[in-house]
């Protein structure tokens, strides 16, 4: 299931890029959604600005989602694993829509939400194994604290063009989900 949803996003963005009438259909626009465009709250994830921030969400997917894959659909099948990638996207971007929900000039696209929950996710379940950042080894949990602070300090800051948001709250998802999973099996297992 990860690789489908690289292939598919990689392929929506390739098309995009194509296709600038495709690219303003999927976008994330807040005045779209308000109109009925319902779709640009998940569809902006499977569109990406360039080469390299398609790389860097689609590398990062891949080799946390198939972990998490492994681990997921045991308990929720490939179609909630799938739902869990999109849930992201959708989590990730209504804080930004709550925000910007009258702002003409906003725009937002990329599966960083979702990547994020994924990672996240994957972080609550290993915190001591170690990730390589620019090849350093970093414990998970030290990035992602430290990637925390990051994302706060460059929401406050702006102008890079990034919805930090997202990837606050997409990686926030991806633990309140892994935590209530790991609620519901261990109910379960005492049921």
């Amino acid at each position: 299931m990860t690789l489908f949803l690289v292939v598919v996003t990689t392929s929506v963005s390739v098309l995009a890029w194509m296709w600038p009438r495709l690219f303003d259909a999927l976008i994330y626009w807040p005045p779209g959604v308000t109109r009925g465009q319902w779709w640009r709250l998940l569809s902006h994830g499977f569109i990406h600005a360039d080469t390299t921030h398609l790389l860097f969400n689609m590398i990062t997917l891949y080799f946390f989602g198939t972990v998490m894959e492994l681990v997921l659909t045991p308990h929720i099948g490939s179609a909630g694993f799938i739902l869990f990638y999109l849930s992201g996207l959708l989590v990730a971007i209504l804080p930004t829509h709550l925000r910007h929900r009258h702002d003409t000039r906003f725009y937002s696209l990329g599966a960083s939400g979702a990547v994020s929950a994924m990672l996240f996710a994957y972080i609550l379940l290993r915190p001591w194994s170690l990730l390589f950042v620019f090849f350093v080894p970093v414990p998970a949990i030290v990035f992602a604290v430290l990637y925390v602070i990051y994302s706060f300090r460059a929401q406050r800051r702006g102008g890079d063009n990034i919805n930090h948001s997202a990837h606050l709250w997409g990686g926030g998802w991806g633990i309140a989900f892994m935590l209530l999973l790991m609620g519901l099996t261990e109910m379960e297992s005492v049921g």
